[in-house]
């Protein structure tokens, strides 16, 4: 599987192929697990559903930062890639670490769709 490197290429790709719904309902299901109160409706428009989780994470990293890591293992974000960016700035550091939930997220619906 190749991952999509950006957050419009993966909207584009879950919307081809109609699995659109299916990652906003795995990503309600694992900000659930991670008791992070956030949750969205199916026919929520993708620039939306960035902005939302963004502030959020930002929210998380910047408050509860228990919370975030909890998140990220929920989630299953690889370590590796957090290690990665950098964290100076929170803000910049939030946008791509939501990008790295969306991406995972979108990583277990197309395998459980191939699969």
């Amino acid at each position: 599987m190749q991952l999509p490197s950006t957050f419009q290429d993966l909207i584009n790709e879950a919307q081809t192929l109609e699995l659109y719904s299916k990652l906003i309902l795995q990503l309600n299901k694992d900000l659930a697990l991670a008791n992070v109160d956030l949750s969205f409706d199916i026919e929520v428009l993708p620039i939306d559903l960035k902005l939302a989780v963004h502030e959020s994470v930002y929210g998380l990293i910047q408050d509860k930062f228990a919370e975030y890591l909890n998140l990220l293992y929920i989630i299953d974000v690889s370590e590796k890639k957090i290690k990665q960016l950098d964290g100076s700035d929170t803000l910049k550091l939030s946008e791509a670490v939501t990008f790295l939930i969306l991406q995972r997220e979108w990583q277990k619906v197309w395998y459980k769709n191939l699969y």
